[in-house]
């Protein structure tokens, strides 16, 4: 399937269950990332959160959540089905993250990501350095623990 038009779009509480259906299909359950549709719903309602869709031919491709506090912001989620992987769309919206961040006065830009997650090579390829790891941070569906890395983009 060629990809014709990606477009990007702000959504918002209304579009969650986009978001859990795209998070089904792109975490892998075995590391336990994927957040509950209650806690996306939760974060939402939170003051300086944003929700990006990307949608390939009108089809829901990639999300990603971000949340800002004074001059800081934290990439909270990013997912890209794996029907579109490899076409640039994970890419787009983390630009598309920046780019905001950079017009609304943020000063560094956070994000975190399991350790061995393919995703890093994306986010030092747009600036991110590693700056910290948490140790057994996330716990997947066997009890199995995965460490943690911080990484920092300054804006």
């Amino acid at each position: 399937m060629a990809t014709r038009q990606v477009l990007l779009r702000t959504g918002d509480a209304r579009d969650v269950a986009t978001v859990d259906a795209l998070m089904g299909a792109a975490f892998d359950p075995r590391y336990g990332e994927a957040w509950t549709r209650n806690q996306c719903l939760g974060v939402l309602a939170m003051p300086g959160v944003r929700l990006t869709l990307a949608l390939v031919d009108d089809e829901p491709a990639g999300f990603a959540m971000v949340r800002s506090v004074a001059d800081e912001a934290e990439l909270l989620l990013l997912g890209v089905g794996p029907r579109f992987r490899r076409r640039g769309i994970a890419t787009a919206l983390l630009r598309a993250v920046i780019a905001e961040a950079q017009v609304t006065g943020i000063a560094d830009l956070h994000l975190e990501v399991r350790a061995g997650n393919a995703a890093v090579q994306l986010y030092t390829a747009q600036g991110f350095a590693k700056v910290g790891e948490r140790r057994a941070y996330y716990r997947g569906k066997t009890g199995e623990s995965f460490d943690a890395h911080t990484y920092r983009r300054a804006v």
